[in-house]
């Protein structure tokens, strides 16, 4: 047991009502935070451990508290330990999205996650000092570790000068698209992995401590679109059309125009995929975590039809292509 690990337990003993019996990894994600389950009396609660040198607790126990407020099933904070940090959750169970999620579930599950993301979507104000705004600077930073991380530290591709400007003119047509669109409250990783199948109040939502001001397509694309799991391209663009109606009926505007909808959604997913496909490299080269290149394909995918569809994406599909990128697969 090394220091790290000790504190947490001691901490658990001491915020624990009663002595612990049991305790077990519950989950781990693609940050530097661990998660605990711990069994006392007759009841589980989650601890979280986010070492303070690499995390902060404190967006997750504002936003926690924000997202309860607006009927959203997030965990509550029971107990923590701030500089330390060290959180004392109620725990949302084991049954993760993506695990049961088939053509027979989908529809109910989507359901339930597409209402709780409209209460996100239509309760939160968008100019809330609670939420960074998803501006330019962020968008092309997360455009970027496509560019470093993968391209080239994990592929090892020297880009000439033309395709360095094919590259920057596709970030900022993506950017330009994610801000020309109605601001809403953005959890930014509303996804398969990060919802569990609860009752009541079906989702359980995790993982929301990164939340921004940004695209109201942005959380849309990540659940339909997902990095996880794919679906038919005419049932997404139901989906995501069905929600631009409920945002509507909710008195939400600006969303007159579906053909404008679908391209904000689509042109949304490109920049998200390439955002996500440089993490999953980062994973894999900075952190030991090799298991998401597994999902870089089917986010390549995504990348490479839509931008088959846009004009102004057609140079960045062409590189990809000629480079490539479209036929890469992690090695064994």
């Amino acid at each position: 047991m090394n220091d790290r690990e000790r504190l947490v337990l001691e901490w658990m003993n001491a915020a624990l009502p009663v002595p612990l019996i049991r305790i077990a990894p519950a989950s781990s994600d693609a940050s530097f935070r661990r998660y605990f389950r711990v069994w006392y009396g007759d009841q589980t609660r989650i601890v979280m451990d986010a070492p303070p040198d690499k995390e902060d607790c404190r967006p997750f126990v504002a936003m926690a508290e924000a997202l309860r407020g607006l009927g959203l099933n997030a965990p509550e904070v029971l107990d923590g330990d701030l500089d330390q940090g060290l959180l004392l959750l109620t725990d949302l169970g084991s049954r993760q999205y993506l695990a049961e999620l088939n053509e027979r579930s989908v529809a109910g599950l989507y359901d339930d996650a597409l209402a709780a993301l409209a209460r996100l979507q239509t309760g939160g104000d968008p100019g809330s000092p609670l939420l960074p705004p998803y501006d330019s600077a962020l968008l092309h930073r997360e455009m970027e570790l496509f560019r470093d991380w993968f391209l080239g530290r994990l592929l090892g591709l020297e880009l000439s000068v033309t395709e360095q400007r094919t590259l920057d003119q596709a970030f900022a047509a993506l950017a330009g698209n994610a801000l020309e669109q109605p601001l809403v409250w953005v959890h930014r990783d509303y996804h398969s992995r990060n919802l569990m199948i609860t009752a009541p109040d079906n989702p359980g939502v995790l993982d929301f401590q990164d939340a921004v001001a940004g695209a109201v397509t942005y959380d849309l694309v990540s659940l339909l679109r997902d990095c996880y799991i794919a679906w038919p391209r005419p049932q997404v663009e139901a989906w995501a059309l069905d929600h631009r109606a409920r945002l509507q009926a909710l008195g939400m505007t600006g969303l007159d125009d579906a053909g404008q909808f679908l391209r904000w959604f689509d042109l949304m997913g490109v920049q998200r995929h390439l955002k996500a496909v440089g993490i999953f490299a980062r994973l894999n080269l900075r952190d030991g975590k090799p298991g998401y290149l597994l999902d870089i394909p089917r986010t390549l995918g995504y990348v490479l039809e839509v931008a088959s569809r846009y004009p102004e994406l057609a140079g960045l599909g062409n590189l990809l292509r000629a480079r490539g990128v479209d036929r890469w697969e992690p090695t064994p």
